[in-house]
């Protein structure tokens, strides 16, 4: 698996795999990428870690539909080349200021 952690109010776009833009028809499925529930905060922005499945080597991330207020974003999409492995993901957690918050404990427990 691969990582990549995600501003929150931003979304995947397109994604590529090794033999280029990835296409439902052609793999026969949608690329599994998900959202785990572990974030970091850095500035007042909160960054979501994404689980990609290996054959994914790209991921175009943007930003969500304008705000309500109807201000423009900076910036239009991303491209990101470089996703990272757990190792790197723990890494950049042990380096952090974290703070763990389980939202049911029950859940957890039993």
């Amino acid at each position: 698996m691969k990582y990549f952690f995600l501003t929150e109010g931003w979304t995947v776009g397109r994604v590529w795999a090794s033999d280029g833009l990835w296409t439902e028809i052609a793999w026969r499925r949608q690329p599994d990428i998900q959202r785990l529930n572990v974030c970091l905060v850095e500035a007042n922005e909160k960054l979501w870690l994404y689980r990609v499945e290996d054959t994914i080597m790209t991921v175009e991330v943007k930003p969500a539909a304008a705000s309500s207020n109807g201000t423009k974003q900076a910036i239009g999409q991303v491209v990101l080349k470089r996703l990272i492995t757990a190792e790197q993901v723990i890494d950049r957690l042990g380096t952090a200021e974290a703070m763990c918050q389980l939202k049911s404990i029950q859940s957890v427990v039993q």
